[in-house]
């Protein structure tokens, strides 16, 4: 048997003084209010009264960090699995305002359905169901926990809607700290489908700062 229910839950805040598009940049973890927000999204899904078969997390310090409470709570080791890590950008340790407004950088806006700024729509959305699907089989019951980030997390949700991958990066519905769950279903002549079977926001995030997501 394979897992039951997997979610993808974003990282807390990070401590970005500069404000800038931190990426895959180093040192870049999470602020006192972020730890607070891991900490929210860690019993969140520990209230579901779900046992956790696998806890899989990106490479980067403010995953790593998102996923201490649910090691804690839980009493399960992170897998690190470099698949579901933040997209390259072109624009990491710049602030996107100041970088946008220098003609020398239109550029890298010409195709935003690739998008040309960074890693391809389509590269992200398959290591992340392959990474997904990698976990969900490794685990023979329980529910498998993957800490990501705001892009992965959201173009994956987009592809497995069977909506455009192209988006509005302002009118992503991923907040600090939100858990969006799946369940893979079984489908026609015994394929199966990854199906969104919940959204929640269990972090406060008033006044948060959120503008180092790629």
């Amino acid at each position: 048997m394979p897992a039951d229910r997997l979610h993808l839950v974003r990282h807390g805040e990070v401590h970005n003084p500069r404000r800038v598009l931190y990426g895959r940049l180093p040192g870049f973890g999470l602020s006192v209010d972020g730890r607070r927000m891991a900490r929210q999204a860690a019993e969140y899904v520990h209230a579901l009264e779900r046992p956790i078969g696998a806890l899989v997390v990106s490479p980067l310090q403010r995953t790593r960090e998102s996923a201490e409470p649910f090691v804690g709570l839980f009493g399960i080791e992170p897998f690190i699995d470099d698949r579901v890590i933040e997209p390259t950008n072109v624009f990491e340790g710049r602030r996107m305002k100041k970088a946008l407004a220098n003609p020398l950088n239109w550029r890298h806006l010409s195709r935003p359905a690739v998008p040309s700024w960074g890693e391809p729509y389509e590269r992200i959305v398959a290591r992340m169901t392959e990474a997904m699907a990698d976990a969900w089989d490794r685990v023979p019951s329980g529910d498998v926990v993957v800490v990501s980030h705001q892009l992965p997390i959201w173009v994956t949700h987009l592809a497995l809607s069977q909506q455009p991958t192209r988006h509005d990066p302002r009118k992503r519905r991923c907040a600090l700290s939100s858990v969006t769950s799946f369940e893979r279903r079984d489908g026609a002549a015994g394929s199966s489908r990854w199906v969104e079977v919940a959204y929640a926001e269990p972090a406060a995030t008033a006044g948060a700062v959120d503008v180092g997501a790629v």
